[in-house]
């Protein structure tokens, strides 16, 4: 499953639960469903970070360093 599937998936179950049409024990399993799949597309766009390179240009060069985000 890819980022956007990730995010698809997870829209519509953040959709059934603000329904309030589940009854608690499906709440929590969606509820629970939810959780793995935001950890899942915080992997992969962490993922993602660690590729991301930055050109940058000196002078009359282009020089490529690594992404450094936020730690």
């Amino acid at each position: 499953m890819n980022f956007e599937d990730t995010m698809k998936k997870l829209e519509e179950i953040t959709e059934e639960l603000e329904k309030g049409n589940l009854n608690l024990e499906e709440s929590v399993k969606k509820f629970e469903e939810g959780m793995e799949l935001s950890k899942k597309a915080n992997k992969i766009l962490e993922d993602a970070e660690k590729k991301i390179n930055i050109l940058i240009q000196k002078e009359d060069e282009i020089i490529e360093e690594d992404f450094e985000g936020e730690v």
